[in-house]
């Protein structure tokens, strides 16, 4: 929560929400307006609500993102940077957010022992299969760093992610789901005009500075023509 005013700060930048959110501090550098506004809201959260609800808000949201992240990097690596067909890398996280989200239910519901490991093999085969058979380029680039021991470190991720989602209470889905749609709305009717009109301004300005450094260049050519 402590790093959510520089998060509103840089989409306010984008235009995601009003620019009055991107102003910074004249000294200091710190996002005032975004940490002010937040501030309050966050006293007001923490102060009128219970801290168990609070927790499994903040929980669903980090995983969720943590997931989507795991998700992208496996995706990066083995398709956009090893130019592999994005069919068999798409079937692969499939089948392991599906296996890993079976081993989760299994020790929620307290099944029979052989479920867990019939899906926490599963999964580990699964990743195994994708590792032998999708071939990976290794980069030779010393000055880019990448996750090393790849595809593990990332499947690892999703499959804790998976699991600590499904710890989460039910009503945690049904409020995340309704803050979801709020958010996606006002990105809807406010953040796509908002941003399309930011990059027209920004535009018109690339424009006119151009224009003003070419008639600055001919006025300088044509003084030093009249001195010569």
């Amino acid at each position: 929560m402590l790093g959510q005013a520089r998060y509103l700060c840089v989409i306010g930048r984008a235009r995601l929400v009003p620019s009055w959110f991107a102003k910074v501090h004249p000294t200091t550098g710190t996002p005032l307006n975004a940490t002010i506004v937040l501030g309050i809201c966050q006293a007001s959260i923490a102060l009128f609500t219970e801290l168990d609800i609070v927790i499994e808000m903040i929980s669903i949201g980090t995983l969720l993102v943590f997931y989507l992240v795991s998700n992208a990097l496996i995706f990066r690596r083995y398709v956009i940077l090893s130019k592999n067909p994005p069919l068999h890398t798409l079937l692969f996280l499939f089948l392991l957010s599906s296996t890993s989200f079976a081993f989760s239910l299994s020790w929620k519901f307290k099944l029979h022992w052989w479920n867990l490991t019939l899906f926490a093999g599963l999964t580990f085969f699964t990743i195994v299969i994708f590792q032998y058979f999708v071939p990976m380029v290794v980069m030779q680039r010393q000055e880019s760093w990448l996750v090393p021991f790849m595809p593990w470190p990332a499947t690892i991720s999703i499959f804790l992610n998976v699991f600590l989602m499904t710890t989460l209470k039910m009503v945690a889905y049904k409020r995340f789901g309704i803050w979801t749609c709020v958010a996606t709305i006002f990105y809807v009717l406010y953040g796509v005009h908002s941003t399309y009109h930011a990059e027209e301004i920004l535009e018109m300005i690339v424009v006119d500075n151009v224009n003003v450094n070419s008639s600055t260049q001919q006025i300088i050519t044509k003084v030093d023509i009249q001195l010569v």
